[in-house]
């Protein structure tokens, strides 16, 4: 699974291009969305805690590749349906507490 999520990273931009507007519906998306799983202050629950501290190891690019195409076997969902790569890598670098 991480060598699939690695090479889907790979085809990634470097650096998400968001509007100001758009970030602040991405913002809620976390918040409700993603919240509804991870905890609304993102310190885990049915999945795993999504804070800057726990996701410090992780690289935004492997992150936003998990958003967009879920965890097979687990409750992460797909999200690529409704998200963009920029999305997801906007969402990953905002999580990690690296966004604008």
């Amino acid at each position: 699974m991480l060598r699939f999520a690695a090479l889907l990273a790979l085809a990634l931009p470097a650096q998400a291009e968001v509007t100001p507007e758009r970030a602040g519906k991405l913002e809620h998306i976390v918040i409700q969305d993603c919240g509804s799983c991870h905890g609304l202050t993102m310190k885990g629950g049915l999945g795993s805690p999504l804070t800057p501290e726990a996701l410090a190891h992780a690289e935004p690019e492997g992150l936003a590749t998990i958003i967009l195409e879920g965890v097979p076997g687990t409750a992460m969902p797909r999200w690529r349906p409704v998200l963009s790569e920029d999305d997801a890598l906007w969402i990953a670098d905002y999580l990690k507490g690296r966004t604008p």
